[in-house]
């Protein structure tokens, strides 16, 4: 599933609430039947993973970064779980591998290559529900691609949040969820909301429909504006 919506609507606050980086006021977060707040901090946190939009890397090696989610997995896990974020071909290519140094906060790494091992990293965690709040808005269309491609195949194999302000990053989620000023608006697929003239109709010909700026056309995400008379 997706969640979508304006800046400022409350994507990310929503999705805090699932491991309870701060708790509801009324009502309640179900998770896997059970309310949050009857689990422990440690068995909830354990099987939520999330890749952010601010990547944090810590000052030692690729191998460290990763063995921080999964202090016994082996060269073999690391391995597959690398693949899968699509950044091994760039490991590699090191001539240190695995034990190449990343700087303080990754800041010898690209913006790409670090939100790639941080796929890495909680794909390592395993967990039963993957978050990926906002993962590539801060990222140029050459690593947002290739982060696409890592998240695509994740997304199929267990239970999935996508947050994103961008729509081409979303059109195959099984629901889209519309936030507007922090409540839901809007619910359903790609193709049902764009034509229902909401929120999502706005956000899609904001993004989508500006064919006449060089590189920002919709056809680029396979999108190609709906004429006008199907909205």
């Amino acid at each position: 599933m997706a969640i979508v919506g304006p800046s400022g609507s409350g994507k990310s606050t929503m999705i805090n609430l699932i491991p309870r980086l701060y708790d509801v006021c009324e009502g309640s977060v179900i998770f896997d039947g059970v309310d949050v707040r009857k689990l422990s901090l440690k068995q909830l946190r354990k099987n939520v993973g999330v890749v952010s939009q601010e990547t944090y890397l810590f000052n030692g090696t690729i191998r460290d970064n990763l063995k921080y989610a999964a202090p016994e997995a082996t060269e073999e896990e690391m391995i597959a779980a690398c693949k899968k974020a699509n950044i091994y071909d760039f490991i590699s290519n090191q001539e240190k591998g695995l034990d190449t140094m990343v700087g303080n906060r990754g800041l010898k790494l690209s913006g790409g290559e670090k939100q790639r091992i941080s796929i890495a990293r909680v794909l390592l965690k395993d967990p039963k529900l993957l978050i990926f709040d906002e993962a590539t808005s801060a990222l140029d269309s050459i690593s947002e691609q290739k982060i696409q491609e890592a998240i695509d195949p994740i997304i199929k194999e267990r239970t999935s949040i996508l947050i994103a302000h961008r729509l081409s990053t979303i059109l195959a989620a099984d629901k889209i969820f519309v936030l507007k000023d922090g409540k839901i608006v809007e619910s359903g697929q790609h193709k049902d909301l764009v034509r229902a003239g909401g929120v999502y109709t706005e956000l899609y010909e904001t993004q989508f429909k500006t064919s006449d700026i060089p590189g920002n056309n919709s056809e680029i995400y396979g999108m190609a504006p709906l004429p006008s008379d199907e909205y």
